[in-house]
């Protein structure tokens, strides 16, 4: 049995979709478990939900692809984003997961139910458990959300939200300048790997950066919100920076903890947890045909090397999805 406080502290038990609980089209859930679980994200930012995942489910193993050919994800319509999560969610399943983690809030809020509708594995997104995070958070029932432009744009945190709370407002901001931020830190910063996420602060904390943030932040600040969504799985890295600008009191929420909580619960609740004594195997791929900014930054988020990344071309997509 999963222990849910090691999850979920206060949150509890979430509960689970409809769609999440599609049983792997495969006879033994023996074998079944012994399977990876997929993750993806337009690049590196959902690196963040399987540090997560590696950090609270130690005996999984992981395929992460991040498709930073095509990245950021924010700017684009959402059909094609859609398109694209369908083509990479069709490329995991190919590779033989046994469930999908969406680590991407625009490619979430295009294309959650889509994949749902066309795989035979339970798919995950990280706005739903995000939504339920922040109204265990809120005292005053006025919640702060921000992401990229695609996902602020869909509506999707502030349905998800008040589909739990219908007394709680959203205040939602764009903040797409905030991904730029996170890559160009990390690019200026040179320490070794486990020096990294002790150094987060004084990497983001830098006039120009802080400058930007309250830009976006001062407006939700006046909005007397007590809890804030970091509505992009990039955005985990910029908390201290957010919290700089915020001040106290605010409660900042990333999803990954919540989301992480909502694998565990669904793979136990159809017997596919990875056995004792199984050793996790990671994998990474990108679309990029150079990986090697990948792996020096991927590796920093992932709080481990990441030994090898393999490209995936986007015929082999495009292919896998036809």
């Amino acid at each position: 049995m999963i222990d849910q406080d090691k999850f979920s502290g206060k949150l509890g038990r979430a509960a689970l979709t409809a769609k999440a609980s599609k049983a792997v089209d495969v006879a033994d859930a023996t074998d079944i478990a012994d399977l990876p679980i997929g993750v993806f994200d337009s690049g590196i930012g959902g690196l963040t939900v399987a540090r997560e995942l590696a950090r609270c489910l130690p005996k999984e193993s992981i395929i992460y692809l991040g498709d930073s050919l095509r990245c950021p994800y924010g700017p684009r319509p959402l059909d094609e984003v859609e398109r694209f999560a369908l083509q990479i969610s069709a490329w995991l399943v190919a590779q033989k997961v046994k469930l999908i983690v969406i680590a991407c809030n625009s490619a979430t809020a295009a294309g959650l139910e889509a994949v749902q509708r066309s795989v035979q594995v339970p798919v995950i997104g990280v706005i739903e458990p995000g939504a339920r995070a922040a109204v265990q958070a809120t005292a005053n029932g006025k919640v702060g959300v921000i992401g990229t432009v695609a996902t602020i744009e869909s509506g999707a945190y502030t349905s998800a939200i008040r589909s739990l709370d219908t007394d709680i407002t959203v205040f939602s901001a764009a903040t797409p300048r905030f991904v730029e931020i996170v890559e160009q830190g990390m690019r200026l910063d040179n320490s070794p790997l486990e020096d990294f996420m002790a150094q987060t602060a004084a990497i983001y904390i830098r006039p120009a950066f802080a400058e930007i943030a309250r830009d976006y932040l001062n407006p939700l600040k006046r909005c007397s919100i007590d809890s804030l969504v970091l509505g992009c799985t990039h955005y985990p890295l910029l908390t201290p920076l957010i919290s700089s600008v915020m001040g106290p009191g605010i409660t900042i929420i990333s999803s990954a903890e919540q989301t992480v909580l909502e694998v565990a619960n669904a793979l136990e609740q159809q017997g596919h947890l990875a056995p004792d004594g199984h050793e996790p195997l990671y994998r990474f791929f990108t679309t990029a045909p150079d990986t090697d900014d990948f792996i020096r930054l991927g590796s920093a988020i992932f709080g481990k090397p990441l030994m090898s990344v393999t490209t995936v071309s986007l015929d082999e997509l495009i292919d896998e999805n036809r």
